[in-house]
């Protein structure tokens, strides 16, 4: 039985020798985020801001507009109508915090402004302390995870390693954050759960080349830095890709059919995978180049790339 092979098993290629590359890929990615962060900022959800979110279901085809024009009508500020679901006739009614008035009574006047003809599914009302505690949980809950991650590889392996893999896990978390920004997509605790589960991915494959470089440098005694690096790569790629592939199989159908609810975090998992298949490969393991781990005890860095030879047996 022949097995898939989106990627040949006996690659043989520089990467160590395109960091350049990478690095500048890297760069230009984090300036957009950075850019955009500052002057954007996030489209914060309403778990982090407080209002009103209502989903309502016509008994027709809802008019948009219409509806759009009744509630700015009342006053509320930035009202915003999405559709969702497979029907076509699901609405949801995003309402930011008011000055004045309850959320209550926003709910009301919604009822009265849309009138008969509309099923109310779900009404959520967040105030305004628990989102920001939610905000700020979710702050420390992210940079928690990064420094435990950073932390565990660096006991596993050596500091250099640790150091590599939290700069490379938070490459991938504040890229992606930065889909939200450029995109305005809205920032919710499901994004912070997608985050985190995106450091977790992201990790999990950091780990497995690390891990291949270890056994390498026992094997290769005399190997240079730079080809333990391309050889190590090299033979994980398959596995990397392939598991990379099954992630966004998984994902793709909850982009397609998910709904406004699923959206965030199906689109931002998507992106984020790709971007940290590109660190695993690229980011992490370049930067040892030049922290240069210990790896295991060596003369020197030069010298034959191939196993060493055995000692030939002493005739009896």
């Amino acid at each position: 039985m022949r097995f898939l092979k989106l990627v040949p098993s006996n690659t043989k290629i520089d990467f160590a020798g395109h960091r350049i590359l990478a690095f500048a890929v890297t760069g230009f990615l984090f300036l957009v985020t950075t850019f955009s962060l500052f002057y954007q900022g996030l489209n914060l959800g309403l778990d982090f801001t407080g209002g009103v979110v209502v989903e309502v279901a016509s008994s027709t085809p809802p008019d948009l507009a219409d509806m759009r024009e009744k509630l700015n009508n009342l006053g509320l500020g930035e009202v915003k109508l999405q559709d969702f679901g497979e029907s076509g006739r699901e609405v949801q009614i995003r309402v930011q915090p008011r000055a004045n008035g309850s959320d209550q009574q926003t709910v009301a006047a919604i009822r009265e402004a849309l009138g008969t003809g509309f099923e109310y599914r779900r009404v959520d009302v967040v105030g305004p302390t628990v989102s920001g505690e939610l905000f700020r949980n979710g702050l420390i809950a992210t940079l928690l995870a990064l420094a435990g991650i950073g932390g565990y590889v660096a006991f596993r392996f050596e500091w250099q390693f640790g150091v590599s893999a939290l700069i490379s896990t938070f490459h991938d978390v504040y890229i992606t954050l930065g889909l939200f920004s450029v995109l305005q997509l809205d920032f919710n605790m499901t994004a912070v759960a997608a985050l985190l589960t995106l450091a977790g991915y992201s990790i999990n494959d950091t780990v497995v080349v690390f891990d291949r470089m270890r056994e390498n440098a026992r094997k290769y005694k005399r190997m240079s830095l730079i080809d333990l690096i391309n050889v190590s790569v090299n033979e994980t790629l398959p596995r990397t890709v392939m598991t990379g592939m099954t992630v966004i199989i998984a994902v793709f159908p909850l982009l397609l059919v998910g709904g406004s609810t699923l959206l965030n975090f199906s689109a931002s998992m998507l992106f984020g995978v790709i971007i940290g298949t590109f660190s695993s490969i690229y980011v992490a393991s370049s930067l040892l180049i030049y922290m240069k781990p210990v790896l295991r005890s060596r003369a020197d860095d030069q010298g034959d790339t191939k196993p060493a030879a055995p000692t030939p047996a002493k005739p009896s």
